[in-house]
């Protein structure tokens, strides 16, 4: 193996079908030759929310395309490559199939390893595609899938500190923006909307805020904002103020549980404090806002991935199988694995502690 790796990431654990091209070079530097993102946006916005059964036919029409025009911008043959990383899990089953099939299929035509990769691992590494972030770091992952604390000590290494115990963060913004009838994805909808709108109308509770541990529930905050909208007649205005105090509420949830984690893990760890936010959700520019000036208080260094890869793309996936090809972390039967609908990063905490319910597929988070 040269001091360069050359991975191929393919990503099809939703709604976006994404592939890049990345290379990671000595002292592990990384530059990506190539990434694309095919968004479904239109096929789901009908139905206000992810259908599962048009995700996978979605992504098994387009992906060998987007493949195919992701190695055309990159200028390298699928024969150039080093290896093929696919996410394997978690996430929807059928999206995932077809990435990971994908994967396998190209890496057998061209003799390369093929590299299963944690969705989530993507994530926690993501903030490596703009800077230098070497472990250990605290992680705060939030996202429509996810809401947890882990303390990443090293590639492949996670220990999970708290986690929502019912709904992510993701999937809160998604309902409200459903109810409201504002658009999808949710997220962005609520955000533009709560830029005009006054947080301080409505008074929505802020669940376990208060607890000692450091663990999340929105499902709460989302019952309550759904009864504001069925028991008021909301004007244009009334939706901005919902959702600027919605917003608010879920700001105030996770800035205030980060205190708390960074305290936790400023006891643990000596030295420079590196806080890392990752996933769809910190894209959301108030809540990395008020999550900056946390970490600033606390004399930690907040690390973030570009807006562009805190949603779900290819380069996180192809960092993933880059690091693991070049440290050596790779397994042989790459070809052999089977997609994870559930795929925790701490298998040990999760099968120990499910933090909202295990099952014959494994423990949910």
């Amino acid at each position: 193996m040269s001091d360069y790796v050359i991975i191929l990431g393919i990503e099809t654990s939703c709604d976006e079908t994404a592939a890049a091209v990345l290379r990671r070079g000595p002292g592990g530097t990384i530059e990506i030759l190539a990434e694309k993102v095919h968004s479904q946006i239109d096929e789901h916005a009908p139905y206000g929310g992810v259908v599962p059964e048009i995700a996978a036919r979605a992504h098994a029409d387009i992906t060998d395309r987007v493949i195919a025009a992701t190695l055309e911008d990159s200028g390298l043959s699928l024969a150039e490559v080093d290896g093929i990383a696919a996410t394997s899990g978690p996430g929807l089953i059928g999206g995932v199939m077809v990435g990971m099939m994908t994967g396998k299929a190209l890496a057998m035509a061209a003799g390369k390893p093929f590299i299963p990769i944690n969705h989530l691992e993507g994530h926690a590494l993501s903030p490596r595609l703009g800077e230098t972030c070497p472990f250990p770091y605290l992680l705060l992952l939030v996202s429509g899938g996810h809401c947890q604390f882990l303390e990443v000590t090293g590639l492949g290494s996670s220990r999970r500190l708290g986690s929502t115990i019912d709904d992510a963060a993701g999937e809160a913004f998604d309902k409200l923006a459903k109810t409201l009838g504002i658009g999808f994805p949710g997220g962005p909808a609520v955000e533009r909307l709560a830029m005009q709108g006054d947080p301080a109308r409505f008074e929505l509770p802020r669940p376990l805020l208060n607890r000692p541990n450091l663990d999340f529930s929105f499902a709460g905050l989302k019952t309550a904002a759904a009864r504001v909208v069925e028991n008021e007649s909301l004007d244009d205005q009334g939706r901005a103020d919902l959702c600027a105090s919605f917003q608010r509420a879920v700001t105030d949830c996770l800035s205030g549980k980060t205190k708390r984690a960074l305290e936790d893990f400023k006891g643990r760890h000596d030295g420079a404090i590196r806080f890392v936010v990752a996933g769809g959700v910190a894209a959301n520019k108030t809540i990395r806002a008020a999550l900056e000036m946390v970490a600033e208080d606390a004399g930690a260094m907040l690390i973030a991935p570009p807006l562009r890869h805190c949603t779900d793309n290819a380069a996180m996936i192809a960092l993933a199988g880059a690091e693991r090809l070049a440290t050596g972390l790779v397994d042989e039967t790459g070809l052999a694995f089977a997609a994870r609908p559930r795929w925790p990063l701490d298998e040990t905490s999760a099968q120990a502690d499910p933090a909202y319910g295990g099952g014959k597929k494994g423990a949910k988070a």
